[in-house]
């Protein structure tokens, strides 16, 4: 840092109206720049885990973003000088974050991925603004030196803070904890009674997994408390629960039989994503695995369901890895259909479930029978090809489109 100190000089006033008129523009940028800058910080080895979960890439282009503007508003002040680190709260608690789920210092390349990107648009801007190539030069010098300090003190102060972080959670039980079940996760031969000594949870037995996330700003206490009225629900008494994030847990109860959707009546913020039931430690790893395959089906597709049970995702799972495809399934198969009513959607795929019989769907809908046929016959109004010519690409659709509303 030394080197960087001694490079860093005060610009000609000439210069520093330029370098004020550029960040002027910075402060205003267009937002395909934010975009470029955003795929940059996103795309370095390491960086996987972030880009999928939304939470953590959310709160990452948001810090990237803030350092774009701190850097930006202090040059407005005083051009050419060094800019201090942004360390705000939500920079301190990310780091966190990352070290709880096993991230170290390589994370941090995402911001010279980002420093590279601003660079080249910052030259855009500096070529706009003069043909003088002496101010030019001098207008490059002394911001090149500006920006790659920065980034130099960043990136240094927040290695230090990842070793605080995991100085401090080395003697944090849920790093412990985390760290045992990601062993048993892996499939490592863990033995059961050092499992359950660490975990304190058995992994033998019934087991259902959950991962419990929330919508923006939740705090943990509130996904702590629908956890604990799931487990009331359920009629259970003991559950293994790991820090995943911020605004994630993972969960398992002893127990094949999850009642979740009354439980959330209270907790409107909180959304649940849970695997099927299973026995044993391979219960317990296949359940989770489809728990975390449900949220982030359900993250893909922009679903607002609070509650998903994998058994009613596993059609849609084989159908997603392309949604453009399968949206022009949806309203290739459907037509007029697609847009009707949800009411018209619900009879028709209870419906479907009931085996066709209108009796038995207007019993799980609490409605009269001919309700059932006339959505029925309303149904095959709309659709593009006869009901009874198509009738299984019909109810995938409806099951489809029901996730993506």
């Amino acid at each position: 840092m030394g080197s960087d100190l001694e490079q860093l000089r005060e610009p000609s006033a000439a210069v520093a109206a330029l370098i004020r008129a550029g960040v002027e523009v910075v402060l205003n940028a267009p937002e395909a720049w934010i975009a470029d800058m955003n795929d940059a910080a996103m795309h370095p080895a390491g960086m996987e885990r972030v880009v999928v979960d939304l939470d953590l890439r959310e709160v990452a282009l948001r810090i990237n973003q803030g350092n774009l503007n701190h850097w930006a508003q202090s040059n407005l002040e005083r051009p050419g000088a060094r800019v201090t680190v942004n360390l705000t709260e939500e920079t301190v608690g990310f780091i966190r974050d990352l070290v709880r789920r096993g991230f170290d210092a390589g994370a941090l390349d995402s911001f010279r991925t980002a420093q590279n990107t601003a660079w080249r648009l910052w030259m855009q801007i500096c070529f706009g603004l003069t043909h003088d190539p002496e101010a030019l030069r001098e207008l490059l010098e002394v911001t090149s030196v500006s920006i790659a300090t920065f980034i130099d003190d960043t990136v240094g102060e927040l290695a230090r803070q990842i070793d605080v972080a995991r100085a401090e959670l080395a003697g944090d039980t849920h790093a412990q904890r985390r760290a045992v079940v990601a062993l048993i996760l892996e499939g490592a031969p863990v033995a059961p009674a050092r499992a359950e000594l660490q975990l304190r949870y058995s992994v033998e037995g019934p087991q259902s997994a959950m991962v419990i996330s929330g919508d923006a700003g939740v705090a943990p206490d509130d996904l702590e408390a629908a956890c604990e009225a799931i487990m009331v629900a359920s009629g259970v008494t003991r559950r293994l629960t790991v820090l995943a994030g911020a605004s994630e847990l993972w969960v398992w109860l002893p127990t094949e039989r999850l009642t979740v959707e009354s439980a959330l009546a209270d907790h409107p913020h909180v959304r649940i994503a849970a695997g099927s039931a299973g026995h044993g430690r391979e219960g317990f790893r296949r359940s989770h695995f489809e728990a975390l395959e449900g949220k982030q089906l359900l993250n893909r597709l922009g679903s607002a369901t609070r509650f998903a049970a994998y058994d009613d995702l596993a059609l849609l799972a084989a159908m997603t890895s392309d949604l453009t495809r399968l949206d022009d399934f949806i309203a290739h198969t459907l037509g007029d259909l697609a847009l009707a009513d949800r009411g018209l959607h619900d009879s028709m795929r209870a419906w479907f479930a009931a085996q066709c019989n209108a009796s038995a769907a207007a019993a799980h809908l609490y409605t009269h029978r001919n309700t059932v046929v006339r959505h029925v016959a309303r149904a095959q109004e709309l659709l593009p090809r006869p009901l009874d010519a198509n009738a299984v690409a019909v109810a995938a659709a409806l099951e489809a489109l029901r996730w993506r509303q």
